[in-house]
């Protein structure tokens, strides 16, 4: 079961949308290697527009993802692939379908 999740947007400078792109399709591997995280998504919602979503089953779990290594390679990256900081909103899940 999940309870919280992380929904955060990426705004790509411009000119810099493949390389977001291909930054958050190498996160996958990483993620893969964080039992706490249930469920990661990494999501385009327009031309410069990214986000990832991503689903913990408690607070320490969001917590240990938030100071991973995804995030801190974002945080890295963020001035040079991102037109503004990313927008990084704590969300409480009411239900939630996964598979298993």
């Amino acid at each position: 079961m999940v309870t919280v999740a992380l929904y955060v947007r990426l705004d790509a400078k411009p000119g810099k949308e493949k390389e977001v792109e291909a930054f958050l399709k190498g996160g996958l591997a990483i993620v893969r290697e964080e039992p706490a995280t249930t469920a990661w998504f990494a999501i385009r919602m327009g031309p410069s527009t990214f986000g990832i979503f991503d689903a913990f089953a408690d607070e320490a779990g969001r917590q240990a993802h938030l100071s991973g290594r995804v995030a801190a390679a974002l945080m890295a990256k963020a001035a040079d692939l991102l037109a503004k900081p990313p927008q990084i909103e704590k969300i409480d899940v009411l239900a939630a379908k996964l598979p298993g």
